[in-house]
């Protein structure tokens, strides 16, 4: 599923009506008669069930006077409540706005009401919140300044009466770009969006005012969508699927790829065997995995499958710098290497993995202290001589980008594009919705996870079957969005 920003939004509306022929009046009833039969499906309402059309002055305001036109004609009582004068109302809004007037003599249950300013308000607040559902028609996806006046005290009153929202196109206060909320925001049971789903109904904490979110085609052309660059995207099981094809029947281990992993140190062994493990789980025909000598004879009994090998180590029990030239021998069978799982960051351990970044040339899958081993340099990802897919949680992000990890969670896609493009890497930048940034600027949202992953060793199983995949003959851009998408897709009647 692609998600769009407010303006691509807008370039293809303008399009679409202007350059295309499709009438802004017509695409308003396709939205408003898509969004009805959303509502009646989702809300379910009956003729002794009072429906509030809370209405801005522009084309969302329009969709809304679509829906309560639609509304009335199915018998159900109707007060649509616009939030300024009737006159200030213009456009395809102000035609759907006359056409239901000229209904309200044929239902007297129904009414328009203004509230313009907050003596208004304070008028018709009991009136408001004596409905059963609500219809939010008041902001589009225009919004990105913080809500004030009326605005701001009708969306609290909605969400006080905790009834039943339905939100046309976004919800009241949400920013359709980053699912931040401007001040207040409407807390929706279900939105009906149009054309195409914004970055905002699916980005935290955006998702969690969106409710149950349809995308309603109202007559856009694709190909108007493909001259817009789109960039950001929703994974879903169509998208993965593809990328797994049938084993041949005369399969071997060696059919399948021989991964190298470099991991663990005293206190960390676990980190080690997790991702060795995981990566002989997702398939990979062979796997060896390089350790510190002094823990060699304690990850053995943790690794059935994968092979082991002793390394040189620093006196702090560390992979050593001295073990550069063996680690590149053992690399050259090999189809990629993983390393940094419970690796440790003493200094020359980071020497280590500065060299191998610059003098292999498999691809790399950098997780852990592989990237903090990066961080006071992360310059030197531009001399290597492979591509590579680094996946860091926020904080190791915040290292590597050098800034806070509240400046890394308060723009997720934009740090993570940034450092992508700048790079050349595959970006995994861990979390709830976990991001993969390219370095063309494209980004996927993983959809998949659930809180019970807030534990250690998921990020090593993670490195374990990208790099597996990796192995495996994937391009990195398909290891990693099938690692990140399979690793979180748990169900629990499996």
């Amino acid at each position: 599923m692609f998600l769009v920003t407010a303006k691509q939004m807008q370039e293809m509306d303008r399009y679409t009506i202007e350059e295309f022929g499709i009438s802004g009046r017509v695409l308003m009833e396709n939205a408003g008669w898509g969004a009805v039969d959303f509502f009646m499906e989702e809300c379910r309402p009956t003729p002794e069930t009072r429906v509030a059309v809370v209405a801005g002055r522009g084309n969302n305001g329009g969709d809304g006077w679509v829906m309560a036109r639609y509304l009335m004609e199915k018998q159900i009582p109707v007060t649509v409540f616009l939030l300024s004068s009737r006159d200030r109302v213009a456009g395809d809004a102000r035609a759907n706005m006359d056409l239901v007037e000229k209904l309200l003599p044929h239902y007297p249950d129904c009414a328009v009401v203004e509230i313009t300013d907050a003596s208004a308000l304070e008028k018709e607040k009991t009136r408001l919140v004596h409905h059963d559902l609500f219809v939010d028609a008041i902001f589009g996806t225009g919004l990105n300044s913080d809500v004030r006046g009326i605005f701001r005290d009708v969306i609290q009153c909605i969400n006080q009466t905790q009834k039943p929202v339905f939100s046309v196109d976004i919800p009241s206060g949400l920013n359709a770009d980053t699912g931040a909320v401007c001040g207040v925001c409407i807390k929706a049971k279900a939105t009906a969006t149009f054309a195409f789903a914004k970055i905002g109904h699916i980005l935290y904490p955006g998702n969690q005012y969106t409710g149950n979110l349809r995308v309603i085609d109202i007559g856009i052309p694709n190909f108007a969508a493909r001259t817009r660059d789109i960039r950001f995207q929703v994974l879903d099981t169509q998208t993965i699927a593809p990328l797994f094809s049938p084993r041949d029947f005369n399969s071997h281990k060696g059919s399948f790829g021989h991964l190298m992993i470099l991991a663990g140190s005293p206190g960390k062994t676990g980190a080690a065997a997790l991702c060795a493990n995981a990566a002989k789980r997702c398939g990979t025909g062979l796997v060896t995995l390089g350790v510190p000598a002094g823990i060699n004879a304690v990850v053995e009994p943790m690794v059935v499958e994968p092979m082991t090998v002793s390394l040189p180590q620093t006196p702090s029990g560390t992979l050593s710098s001295a073990g550069l030239d063996q680690i590149l021998a053992l690399a050259k069978d090999k189809q990629a290497l993983a390393l940094g799982p419970g690796l440790g960051t003493d200094p020359d351990t980071g020497k280590l993995v500065q060299s191998l970044v610059t003098d292999c040339s498999l691809p790399l899958i950098m997780d852990a202290d592989a990237i903090n081993c990066l961080a006071d340099n992360p310059d030197i990802l531009t001399s290597r001589q492979s591509p590579a897919i680094l996946t860091p949680h926020p904080g190791e992000m915040a290292r590597l980008a050098g800034i806070s990890t509240a400046d890394v969670q308060a723009d997720r896609p934009g740090v993570a594009r940034t450092f992508a493009e700048k790079y050349h890497v595959i970006l995994v930048l861990k979390g709830a919705q976990t991001l993969i940034a390219l370095p063309d600027g494209r980004i996927f949202l993983c959809p998949t996870g659930n809180p019970g992953m807030a534990t250690g060793g998921m990020g090593d199983v993670l490195t374990g079957m990208t790099a597996g995949l990796t192995a495996q003959g994937f391009s990195l851009e398909n290891a990693a969005m099938a690692g990140v998408f399979i690793h979180g897709d748990h169900h629990p009647d499996r």
